[in-house]
């Protein structure tokens, strides 16, 4: 979509909160605009559940600063993070291949009882370059729900609660399904299945939601019930984009045990665009699964801006955790981002905002912030 360019307005201030508070906040600057898919937001931003993190990155010699900005950041006040739970399972993934002496990213292997053979190495690709459903839960059989969580929390990823996999039947169950192993063209393996923890209904603010949902065909007058959904919220899932993109900031039992190909091979995979993974640019082009920035338009994304993320959306919420990197202009920044667009207050019934409003929101939001460090020195 075209955006139009419109004068500069005020919104209170007292909306945002900082962990540092330069002269000028530069998330407060991006969302002042009068530019209308931030506007649109704000002007009714209540019913949004809109939470921000931005990261500004210096680098001084050998030092590199961290200066962040929150914009309504809670993490007791719940939101759905749907895809965006693939990216520690990815982490973890890698983290436990390095602790077993037969297996690498590119042993091949199969959930049993399916016909879908694949490797580590593949699943991981598929998850960030046009977000894999199945991909994602291959691997959770392989983690188990509580391995997936402690991986997290021991490298100081939290609050975390990982608890069903995604768009499947046994979304819920708490055993993992064997998986086989080829160790080698004649050798396989199978590993025992792995039982989690019962999970509990969260008790957040927010996990009741909108005034009804859907049940197969019927209308339920009554707020959907996230309780026991996963609960990833906007602190975790930044605080894990950085220690990836920056292990070295973090001291070592903060840093996850990942060899350096294994590091590499995680970095190319959050960055390439599906086009370039070996999917048809036609229906899979190159903002598919990136919003900060381009997410509102199909144009190609220039070669020197790498966007190293993973996005979800469900449920009416969109969110967006990023690395942004412009190799030609020497600008780099974190933004962590999340919105609901539900204008009817009804869930599962697939009618919900995410072009009109949520996605221009997300992408008008990376502009600003992008084009606010151009002009940083």
């Amino acid at each position: 979509m075209k955006v139009k360019f419109l004068r500069i307005a005020c919104v209170a201030p007292f909306l945002l909160s900082c962990v540092h508070q330069p002269a000028q906040n530069p998330l407060l600057h991006a969302l002042n605009t009068d530019r209308v898919p931030i506007k649109k937001v704000m002007d009714s931003l209540d019913q949004f559940e809109v939470q921000i993190k931005y990261t500004q990155i210096d680098k001084k010699k050998d030092t590199i600063v961290f200066t962040d900005y929150n914009f309504q950041v809670d993490q007791n006040r719940y939101f759905y993070p749907a895809s965006t739970v693939k990216f520690p399972a990815a982490v973890a993934t890698l983290e436990k291949l390095n602790e077993i002496d037969t297996l690498t990213r590119n042993t091949r292997f199969y959930v049993e009882g399916d016909s879908i053979e694949t490797t580590f190495a593949k699943a991981i690709s598929e998850i960030f370059a046009v977000s894999d459903n199945e991909a994602n839960n291959r691997l959770v059989e392989f983690l188990g729900f509580d391995q997936l969580n402690s991986k997290m929390k021991a490298r100081g990823i939290a609050p975390i609660r990982i608890a069903h996999r995604l768009s499947t039947a046994n979304a819920d169950d708490v055993t993992t399904k064997p998986l086989v192993m080829y160790l080698n063209d004649s050798t396989t393996s199978i590993t025992a299945p792995i039982v989690s923890t019962v999970v509990k209904a969260l008790e957040l603010e927010g996990t009741l939601k909108g005034k009804g949902y859907l049940d197969e065909d019927t209308l339920v007058m009554a707020p959907f019930n996230f309780g026991l959904k996963n609960y990833y919220p906007i602190d975790a899932q930044h605080a894990l984009m950085k220690r990836i993109v920056f292990p070295e900031k973090f001291p070592e039992q903060e840093r996850f045990n990942l060899t350096e190909e294994q590091h590499d091979f995680l970095l190319e995979s959050m960055h390439t665009l599906p086009k370039n993974a070996g999917y048809d640019n036609q229906e899979y082009y190159d903002s598919y699964g990136k919003f900060f920035m381009y997410g509102d338009s199909e144009n190609p994304i220039p070669d020197h801006i790498k966007i190293y993320n993973k996005v979800g959306y469900a449920y009416g919420t969109l969110t967006d955790c990023a690395y942004i990197k412009d190799e030609k202009n020497m600008v780099e920044f974190l933004l962590t981002a999340t919105i609901l667009v539900n204008q009817n207050g009804i869930f599962n019934d697939n009618v919900y905002e995410y072009d009109d409003i949520g996605v221009p929101f997300l992408a008008q939001l990376g502009r600003e912030l992008y084009e606010y460090e151009l002009k940083r020195k």
